[in-house]
């Protein structure tokens, strides 16, 4: 029965995942042929401050949620909705420290002032994606995968519509507002989604004032588990924050001009990276089934089931990146071609592309890890790539090669956390 349920939640969430890609892919197309390069640079530069947000503003909830949803001995309701005041109060925070600091971020950090806009809309946006993230964690603990399938479809399908509508009338005000609405439509569709998944709540699950109190219980076993794995994500997060800082400060000292590294890093992150960690969706969605059946196993001590559904996960993973990494190193001409109608950063890709494979499979290894209640040792590994991939950079910047710089950095990082990760899955199940 385990294992249907299992393979039942991979299959639907590859489906889904297959669906919502579609629809990305769409999107970036989309973005891609009204903003431009300049416009995809620009909405690169601010992309790893949206990112460490939205890390800082969920605090590792989401995971926190699932698993002891999965492991079936709390009080769901007050688990679940107990934390979404206590989330809003963090956000509201945040939301006044950025709109603070906004300015000084795109004129300082970013040297970029057309990004001053799009960091404030960021706050607009998080207290949805918080509350959504929040509902997503309790479906994900029931292992009933379709409330976040149809959630992400639809949220997809809204954002790729106002994008379409907006985007040509927010041109006409300039391409920091257009950038700054790309943001902005987060809204709608995260509000989309929150509709969705309380369409799926149980009707007997009726919420009382009791149930938004904070249990202490719960609460800090809430965060015993969401603060580890939200510092994971912040320590990679906080590597791309200062990606984008470290690259026009030490490219622009090496001779290069602002003009030249907006384009080339709108290039590696608004083409190249999105097309090849494009299997990584997918693995992502086994990675999201993997907490709570390995949670639960994990809890009860059923070691051996655990690792067989882990090397599962890794050969699903693998099964879908090698093709993938064949047609990125032999032909990338192709899909670059058919999905942005370009061919920029094809050399970029064959650098990459191998490299990526292990990429695929880092995701399952990392939520294994978080599962078994190793979300210390996860946040381990980004730290320990981080730190390396910052240092590469840094020395890289400064030796005349470009982005080529941000490329081995990248390489260097995934090789290095993927290891660690598998490393510290084996030592756990004493493999």
């Amino acid at each position: 029965m385990k294992k249907n349920i299992f393979l039942k939640s991979v299959i639907l969430l590859l489906i889904g995942g297959f669906i919502t890609k579609i629809i990305s892919m769409f999107i970036k197309i989309v973005l891609a042929r009204l903003i431009g390069t300049e416009g995809m640079g620009i909405y690169m530069l601010i992309s790893p401050t949206f990112v460490m947000l939205m890390a800082l503003a969920q605090l590792g909830f989401p995971v926190a949620i699932s698993k002891l949803v999965a492991e079936d001995n709390k009080n769901n309701k007050n688990l679940v909705f107990s934390v979404i005041p206590i989330s809003l109060a963090l956000n509201i925070i945040i939301i006044i420290l950025l709109f603070l600091t906004a300015s000084f971020i795109s004129h300082n950090l970013l040297n970029e002032d057309r990004c001053y806009w799009a960091i404030i809309c960021i706050g607009f946006v998080l207290p949805f994606i918080s509350i959504s993230s929040i509902l997503r964690g309790y479906f994900f603990g029931k292992q009933q995968m379709l409330p976040h399938v149809l959630s992400n479809v639809t949220e997809d399908i809204v954002r790729l519509i106002a994008i379409i509508i907006g985007i040509p009338i927010f041109l006409k005000l300039g391409l920091e507002y257009a950038v700054a609405f790309i943001v902005l439509t987060n809204v709608i569709s995260e509000l989309t989604s929150i509709f969705v998944l309380f369409f799926f709540i149980p009707k007997n699950f009726k919420i009382t004032k009791q149930d938004l109190k904070p249990n202490k219980s719960n609460t800090k076993e809430v965060f015993s588990i969401g603060i580890p794995t939200t510092m994971s994500r912040i320590i990679g997060s906080i590597g791309a924050f200062l990606e984008p800082i470290i690259l026009t400060y030490g490219l622009i000292k090496s001779g290069y001009t602002n003009n030249f590294i907006v384009n080339e890093y709108g290039v590696i992150n608004g083409y190249v990276m999105p097309l090849i960690l494009l299997p990584s969706f997918f693995t992502g969605a086994i990675s999201q089934a993997l907490i709570p059946n390995i949670s639960k196993a994990h809890s009860q001590k059923h070691y051996k089931y655990v690792w067989n559904k882990i090397k599962f996960a890794i050969f699903i993973s693998l099964l879908i990146g090698i093709p993938a990494t064949l047609i990125f190193e032999l032909i990338p001409d192709i899909p670059m071609k058919l999905i942005y109608n370009t061919t920029v950063g094809i050399n970029y890709i064959k650098v990459l592309a191998p490299i990526a494979l292990l990429h695929y499979i880092q995701a399952p290894l990392t939520a294994s890890l978080q599962a078994m209640g190793k979300a210390k040792e996860a946040m381990q590994g980004t730290l320990i790539g981080t730190i390396i991939r910052t240092i590469t950079l840094l020395i890289l910047c400064f030796s005349h090669i470009g982005l080529w710089a941000l490329v081995w950095a990248t390489g260097i990082n995934i090789v290095i956390v993927t290891l660690h990760q598998y490393k510290h899955v084996k030592k756990t199940l004493q493999i």
